[in-house]
């Protein structure tokens, strides 16, 4: 097939084109050149998306098998690309967030949930990061004339992360010492890694599937505590895990997800940030390799790059990521000291 990649340097979009490469496929990205770097093998056309004049000029004399756009983050933008694109392109695939369904991280969502109402032409500063990425789906939805492919990931892992949440952990325990583990180990967590979501996605474009699809992994595919240890051994690390119940980091002013990345407390507002229904993805061919697999490549690729403080991001929804040292040895201290 010939795939056209909407960003495809950087993580999601690099996965992307290099899982599209290994099976023979050809693929432009289309991207300004500034974020990543290209995949080898790749044909890369420079340009901005937020400019007409050069989504014309991509798409003029062109055509693909499908288009697989992973950067949309403004409706009105991603619907001016599938206007370029339309009649260039056999199918559209949009790669969106489980962040569209507004009931989601409080409740369990599948594709029946309710989305936000955010419409098609929206602008970048007319919601949030959740409700920008449903009138992004509908952009598409209505306004390509071919097979539309919706998926939309929960939480993603592996090489090349541009957020930052399983990097800043492989970090801390390459750090050593005594490291706040936030909650309970045995708390169950739901991740994809990012190669798998690619594999997901092309076999979808490769089938002609079209709709929407919930891509969150496998349902209890780690702990907490199985996921931390792991960064442990793929860091070679001797840090011992201080396991601080949610409640005390809580009342001690720490912030959930950010400042100790993928710590969701039993609250009612995250009470579903695991559980979302991926079954129909599961039961079209979703695959979801060990956790360890992927913390383990990650630190293969995170080392190779100099263990960077900070890493590439387009990602500014997500904030910063990790807890000041000063403040996780207070709390150690006054952990050891209740």
């Amino acid at each position: 097939m010939d795939i056209l990649v909407i960003g495809g340097s950087v993580f999601v979009g690099r996965a992307l084109a290099e899982t599209a490469l290994a099976r023979g496929h050809s693929v432009t990205t289309f991207n300004r050149g500034r974020t990543g770097t290209d995949v080898p093998g790749t044909e890369n056309v420079r340009g901005d998306r937020t400019d007409k004049d050069a989504l014309a000029r991509l798409a003029e004399g062109r055509t693909w098998d499908a288009v697989v756009d992973v950067c949309g983050f403004s409706p009105r933008v991603v619907g001016d690309a599938v206007r370029a694109l339309d009649g260039h392109a056999d199918t559209y695939a949009f790669i969106s967030s489980i962040s569209a369904y507004p009931d989601w991280p409080g409740a369990r969502v599948d594709e029946n949930s309710p989305r936000f109402p955010c419409p098609p032409d929206a602008e970048a500063g007319d919601g949030s990061y959740g409700a920008l990425k449903a009138g992004c789906e509908r952009a598409v939805e209505t306004g390509f004339g071919g097979r539309v492919l919706v998926v939309q990931p929960g939480l993603i892992l592996g090489p090349y992360e541009n957020v930052g949440r399983l990097p800043w952990w492989l970090r801390r325990m390459a750090a050593g010492g005594r490291v706040l583990a936030p909650g309970a180990p045995d708390r169950p967590m739901q991740v994809i890694d990012v190669r798998d979501l690619a594999a997901f996605v092309l076999d979808a474009v490769e089938a002609g599937k079209t709709g929407r699809y919930l891509a969150g992994g496998t349902p209890d595919n780690t702990t907490v505590g199985e996921f931390l240890d792991a960064c442990v051994r793929a860091a070679g690390s001797d840090a011992e895990l201080v396991w601080v119940d949610d409640q005390f980091l809580l009342d001690h002013d720490v912030a959930p997800w950010t400042e100790l990345p993928l710590w969701a407390p039993l609250t009612d507002d995250l009470a579903g940030v695991w559980l979302s229904d991926s079954s129909k993805a599961a039961a079209e061919g979703m695959t979801c390799r060990p956790v360890p697999e992927t913390v383990a490549d990650t630190w293969a690729w995170y080392e190779a790059a100099g263990l960077p403080a900070e890493l590439p991001s387009y990602a500014t929804h997500a904030g910063s990521q990790g807890i000041d040292p000063d403040k996780e040895r207070r709390i150690l201290a006054a952990w050891d000291a209740r």
